[in-house]
């Protein structure tokens, strides 16, 4: 199978829990969570605060102690989040990256969630991952990630174009509300043009010979958080991880160098900033993976070429998830206005980076 994901055997079972939380009304819910998970605190005194940067779940941080050096995360999955995100791959992906050092403690699955770690940190923004002394770290840690190896040598495959192309059978063919109706035919593709993009960029990015490697695929700002007290940096958030293609997973996180809400590609790493990010990144994937740690040009020429080229993938990926999201989700966002925004922008950078050949 394309996802298929091993679980170590060392890797702790995790309790799941027959507690369903209310997206709207979840206190009752999450204090019944915490009662199994925080039996010794005292649950009259728990408070809660709820996260807003996320626009596929719900997010609500549990505590007693005002400095928040223990926080209980819970996480409401969003309405139908099911027809795109696979949960039990999610599950399977935090077990393996909390094995390997990189996610935080999970502490349980309930019905419509799950309950983890916080990590203490900042959040980042688009004006610090292109900050050099962050972007080398940032490198770093995702080239760990891409380090962890199949298990007992199987030779993993990306599931992206199959995963497209269930997104795609899943956009809307029309809108209940009037002007997203309009602003869905102004500014969205035909589907035959969005379907014969699909085909081109399928033929086009396979070609390029970038490996397949255990993604996060949403490295967006907010999912990377830098604790600068103590100098490390870890990212969040797993429910799109799987194998995918290795430039694809650099190419989704320049295209995050725009932001999310106030979206801006004038953001977009230039071709400087990439290429010492590359080498940054190279030399840490050689060195985790046990091959010395020497850089060609050639080699950062190569990783540029296809992590510009897959980044197109990126914007396709995310524009139908959005057009998907702008049907079901309860989340205040705009999801129709960030759909047209990533189909405007493929289309935009889609000549300058296909002029690009391999080395």
């Amino acid at each position: 199978m394309a996802n298929y994901i091993h679980v170590p055997a060392s890797a702790p079972d995790i309790p799941k829990l027959d507690i369903a939380v209310d997206d709207q009304h979840y206190k009752a819910g999450a204090l019944k969570l915490i009662q199994e998970i925080r039996p010794a605190w005292n649950h009259s005194l728990v408070k809660m605060k709820m996260f807003t940067d996320g626009i596929t779940n719900k997010l609500i941080g549990c505590y007693v102690d005002e400095t928040m050096e223990d926080v209980v995360l819970v996480r409401i999955y969003g309405y139908m989040t099911e027809l795109f995100v696979d949960r039990d791959n999610e599950l399977k992906s935090f077990r393996v990256l909390h094995a390997h050092g990189c996610a935080p403690n999970l502490y349980c699955t309930f019905n419509n969630g799950l309950c983890y770690e916080f990590i203490q940190g900042t959040a980042l923004d688009p004006e610090h991952v292109s900050h050099p002394k962050l972007f080398r770290i940032i490198a770093r840690q995702l080239a760990k990630f891409h380090s962890i190896h199949a298990h007992n040598g199987w030779v993993p495959k990306s599931n992206l174009w199959l995963k497209m192309k269930k997104y795609f059978s899943l956009v809307p063919n029309e809108f209940e509300n009037k002007v997203n109706e309009s602003r869905f035919i102004e500014g969205v593709p035909s589907f035959q043009q969005l379907q014969q993009e699909m085909n081109w960029m399928k033929k086009r990015l396979s070609s390029l010979g970038s490996p397949v490697v255990l993604c996060h695929n949403d490295l967006l700002c907010k999912n990377i958080i830098f604790n600068d007290k103590e100098g490390h940096l870890k990212f969040i958030d797993y429910e799109y991880a799987g194998y995918n293609y290795q430039a694809y997973d650099i190419g989704n996180h320049f295209n995050e160098f725009a932001g999310l809400n106030e979206v801006d590609y004038a953001q977009y790493p230039n071709r400087e900033l990439q290429l010492q990010w590359l080498r940054a990144y190279l030399e840490a994937y050689k060195e985790f993976k046990g091959q010395g740690s020497e850089v060609s040009d050639n080699e950062v020429e190569v990783l540029y070429v296809q992590v510009n080229q897959f980044a197109l993938a990126s914007h396709f990926f995310w524009g139908l998830w959005a057009l998907i999201q702008t049907k079901y989700s309860t989340i205040d966002f705009d999801y129709l206005g960030y759909a047209v925004v990533r189909f405007t922008q493929y289309f935009k950078m889609k000549p300058e980076v296909t002029a690009l050949s391999l080395p």
